[in-house]
């Protein structure tokens, strides 16, 4: 396994370990390295099993099952600590939003979270506006038909990341209505990323906020 150590100096966030379809073995080497090399290290997409293995290994790590992130520590807080606002439609994105949350937390800025404003009930988004309007950054996650960003973006003056989720019915096609629905969303400026991808757009999150 060889680590990429420098990442931290390219981009400012070092390397962050993809847990999924990796042994609790290859993980825990990852995470070693990475506590060795920067005191600190993060791991998405880490099984419940895996993470019980995981903390007598490091039992100053914690493990959320919501955003099935295994951390320990955390980056230094920057300087200048920057609000990211991480929305999500509803209860069954909370997954993907906590993600996303938690990996922003992990480099020291704040996550607004602002739950359950779906497009169904669209009260609710306008009531939170003027809290979303502050945020430096909003990632916007949205599974159905994925409306929630076209409609955030058309409102807001932040950027808006977009983040599809494989949440919905058979059409849903596994989040690929909500994949072409945010790609072609006719509110301008709109960045999207994978499904269910909630640390990728963390990621991209974090890098406008470091170039501020």
């Amino acid at each position: 396994m060889t680590l990429d150590t420098h990442r931290v100096l390219r981009l400012g966030l070092p390397e962050v370990v993809y847990g999924r379809h990796k042994s609790e073995a290859q993980i825990r080497a990852a995470l070693e390295g990475l506590v060795a090399a920067h005191g600190c290290a993060l791991a998405t997409w880490v099984s419940q099993a895996h993470s019980s293995s995981l903390l007598k290994t490091f039992p100053e790590g914690a493990y959320d099952s919501t955003s099935r992130l295994f951390q320990i520590g955390r980056m230094p807080v920057p300087a200048a600590v920057k609000t990211v606002a991480v929305v999500c439609a509803g209860t069954s994105d909370l997954s993907v939003a906590e993600e996303a949350a938690r990996t922003v937390e992990f480099a020291g800025h704040h996550a607004l979270r602002v739950h359950d404003v779906g497009v169904a009930g669209l009260h609710r988004l306008l009531a939170r506006l003027d809290d979303l309007k502050s945020a430096r950054v909003i990632i916007a996650v949205a599974g159905m038909e994925g409306a929630l960003p076209s409609v955030l973006a058309g409102l807001v003056r932040p950027p808006v990341i977009a983040v599809p989720t494989s949440v919905g019915y058979g059409t849903n096609l596994g989040g690929l209505t909500a994949l072409m629905a945010m790609l072609t969303s006719c509110s301008t400026g709109i960045g999207v990323v994978n499904v269910d991808n909630g640390f990728g757009a963390a990621m991209l999150a974090l890098r406008i906020v470091q170039g501020d």
